[in-house]
């Protein structure tokens, strides 16, 4: 299995057949973000696919490098799954709600005329009443989703093996922020962070799909330490790129890529910065200025 990232689906596509040494039609993808042009070239998203070979797959049963989540991620996969398929009724409602909400909102918006100016204070004064009314229902919304969430959660830890008592969901801004902690949050972890990025992943999937929703997982402070520790890696790079005008970071893993591409983009705006992938499927952060960004794959 491999996560590929392009400019297109095509590209996609093509560079999944290349990585996984197969053609197009024995391909097995799963798209988990369309690619968007942005604006004037800014917000523009890449194609990302999740690609596995048909006839690997038939294959993997004896192979002695499986790459496969351990049983722990297996059980949790299928109840994560098992939960959204029966929430989906709730899930719909919920979005309908929020629709709902935001036609009623915008038709309440009073539209100005350019011959009252003698009016313009109080329309404005209307407006911003309408506002306030707009935020406050995506609020309540919000907050339905977060309880929701929780709620599900909840009913899925207990179903586990782990013993987890706390969870707590917030939802700010299209993202879904999720606390959990409890005896054996060091064990829902796993060594090196690999339960809590398989985790991370299939939450990720799930909200994102029917809430579109982003998400920050955080168990027991493990993402809090994880962002200390890249924190102190990329100094070296920081003083590079304050140097030379450009850098890029050693292959990163998991959770650890992402931190890394926004800790290093907060501190240079300005600058182009992306993750890139290597050759083994391997993933970096590459800095530069926005006319000359890397073209290094490696």
């Amino acid at each position: 299995m491999k996560k590929v990232e392009a400019p297109t689906l095509e590209a996609a596509y093509a560079k999944a057949s290349k990585v996984l040494n197969c053609s197009i039609s024995e391909l097995q993808c799963e798209v988990v973000q369309h690619p968007s042009k942005g604006i004037l070239g800014f917000l523009k998203k890449n194609a990302i696919i999740i690609a596995t070979c048909k006839k690997r797959n038939e294959l993997v049963t004896d192979s002695p490098k499986r790459e496969s989540l351990p049983s722990e991620e297996e059980s949790v996969a299928s109840e994560i799954l098992a939960t959204v398929k029966e929430e989906q009724t709730e899930v719909k409602e919920a979005i309908k709600v929020k629709k709902q909400v935001t036609k009623v909102a915008e038709s309440k918006v009073t539209p100005k005329d350019a011959v009252l100016d003698s009016f313009f204070d109080a329309d404005s004064k209307k407006e911003v009443l309408v506002e306030d009314e707009h935020y406050e229902e995506e609020d309540v919304v919000y907050d339905e989703l977060a309880l929701l969430i929780e709620t599900q959660l909840k009913e899925l830890l207990e179903k586990s093996c782990f013993d987890i008592d706390v969870v707590e969901v917030d939802v700010v801004d299209s993202t879904a922020l999720i606390f959990i902690d409890g005896e054996d949050a060091a064990l829902l972890i796993g060594k090196e962070g690999y339960r809590y990025n398989a985790l991370s992943y299939l939450i990720f999937n799930w909200l994102h799909t029917k809430y579109e929703l982003f998400i920050k997982l955080e168990i027991a402070e493990f993402l809090t330490s994880q962002q200390e520790m890249i924190k102190s890696y990329i100094k070296p790079v920081i003083e590079k790129v304050e140097k030379e005008g450009k850098g890029k970071t050693r292959f990163l893993d998991g959770i650890l890529v992402q931190i890394a591409l926004e800790q290093l983009r907060e501190r240079f705006p300005d600058k182009y910065i992306a993750v890139k992938t290597g050759r083994e499927g391997k993933k970096f952060v590459v800095i530069n200025d926005f006319n000359t960004p890397s073209k290094s794959n490696t």
